[in-house]
């Protein structure tokens, strides 16, 4: 998927660089035989619409379906809307997780302002310009849903056809012992504090430093090492620090101190070092010292891949988890990502313990840089599977709007989501909000106070 990614960008650039180059070619002929003072004029303007309405990063047409397939015994409803209410045939049960699909269409406004499905008092976000299969999102609606209460309407867009209510019956998967695997420091907060901060038993185990793109330390007057050397401290800390607000201790919290962007590298030569890209470091025991165990990869400190399976091993050992979560390797492009679940994955083959239960998530796409698109706050639907992915079943708890508050904080914790917009950044939200009508929460300027802290957290479902 990361190769995917790097691709659909590739593709991307290519295309908005003919754009621009013959949109510019329009511009200088409207100022030679028209008149000269049209060139600054529409320059000025095309910039502007261009950070208005096309400066998202969406790798698929707005019209593709969105492709997925669920386990065979999977229950589904057909569901009208009747005088702007759900009407479900069927009994829901004890489903708590709600996925409702319909086509989408956008009307003339949908291709300039975002799409929008209301259910109830929750607003879920869509592609200007959608005409195509989507999946709402329902959880924490059944009960209203099964009384035939739940209101449901449109701005921008309207639905063709009937509907399909896909629903899933989970236990709580707070309720078993629960190991979140985060790749780099503020993944579990970003995919899972909701679900971790209320967990009768969890741990939380950071496999990288994070210590690269150090760019804003050298203003501190540290060279390039230093600077990421600085970061990747920092970030340790925040790994082992910020599942304390979450109600994790220290004591079940670990940092594992392998150098970011390296897994994949050490992946494809299990038994060599790797070492960090930036900081000059080899010896990922220099952040491991607040750690409350020893483990495999203490002895010689290398940056291995078999020091790293050997590691998630004996946590796995340590702490028992019935239930790991851990990206989706299959929708997450993220290199660390898709090689750190490959690694937990190997560990468990390793292990004595065994856990029952995958819980995937994605922190990042390959198709659509704003997915969860909407303000912050909305629900979550469903991300784009323009590829089809494994028949999982899927889980989605909700978040109240205590939980999502303290979610926020636990993002304003992490030094990677911090520090000011850039320039051309904000000048776009402006010119996004004035013209598309996007907002941005107060809580914190980084693009995953909007795309995180959310009424939904959403996980795909593997048995072990």
């Amino acid at each position: 998927m990361q190769g995917r990614k790097q691709t659909l960008l590739r593709r991307h650039r290519r295309n908005k660089r003919i754009a621009m180059l013959l949109g510019l070619l329009l511009i200088g002929l409207a100022g030679v035989f028209i008149a000269g003072w049209l060139v600054p004029l529409l320059l000025v303007l095309g910039w502007v619409a261009h950070e208005a309405w096309f400066a998202d990063h969406l790798f698929y047409s707005p019209k593709d379906d969105y492709r997925y397939a669920f386990p065979a015994g999977t229950r589904e409803l057909v569901v009208h809307c009747v005088e702007g209410r759900l009407q479900v045939q069927g009994d829901l049960g004890e489903a708590q997780t709600l996925l409702l699909e319909w086509h989408l269409q956008a009307d003339w406004l949908g291709r300039w302002r975002d799409p929008q499905v209301w259910i109830g008092g929750d607003r879920q976000d869509f592609e200007r310009g959608v005409d195509g299969v989507r999946w709402l999102n329902l959880s924490g609606a059944g009960e209203t849903l099964a009384l035939g209460d739940l209101s449901l309407r449109t701005r921008f867009c309207r639905l063709r056809g009937e509907g399909r209510l896909v629903a899933f019956t989970h236990p709580d998967y707070a309720e078993q012992r629960l190991m979140v695997v985060a790749p780099h420091a503020d993944d579990a907060e970003l995919a899972a504090f909701g679900l971790y901060s209320r967990a009768r038993e969890a741990s939380i185990v950071t496999l990288s430093q994070g210590e690269i793109e150090a760019q804003k330390y050298r203003r501190l007057g540290l060279d390039a090492a230093a600077a990421a050397r600085l970061k990747g401290r920092l970030r340790a800390w925040d790994s082992l620090s910020t599942p304390l607000w979450g109600g994790v201790p220290q004591s079940r919290c670990v940092q594992l101190g392998y150098y970011c962007l390296q897994l994949p590298a050490m992946r494809d030569e299990p038994e060599r070092g790797i070492a960090s890209r930036e900081s000059g470091e080899s010896d990922v025991r220099t952040v491991r010292r607040h750690n409350p165990l020893l483990l495999p990869g203490d002895v010689d400190g290398v940056p291995s891949w078999s020091n790293l399976v050997a590691d998630l091993a004996a946590l796995l050992d340590h702490f028992r988890p019935e239930v790991v979560v851990t990206p989706h390797p299959q929708l997450d492009p993220h290199a660390d990502h898709v090689a750190g679940t490959e690694a937990l994955l190997e560990a468990i083959e390793l292990s004595s313990w065994q856990p029952q239960t995958l819980l995937l998530y994605a922190n990042h796409l390959a198709d659509n840089d704003r997915w969860p698109m909407g303000p912050a706050g909305g629900g979550v639907a469903l991300p784009p599977a323009i590829e089809p992915l494994p028949a999982d079943q899927l889980w989605s708890p909700v978040l109240d709007e205590a939980a999502q508050q303290d979610k926020a904080m636990a993002l304003v914790m992490q030094h990677d989501l911090q520090g000011p917009l850039q320039t051309k950044a904000r000048l776009r939200r402006v010119i996004q909000r004035l013209l598309a009508g996007r907002s941005w929460p107060a809580t914190g300027e980084d693009e995953f106070f909007r795309k995180a802290v959310r009424r939904h957290e959403l996980f795909w479902v593997r048995r072990l």
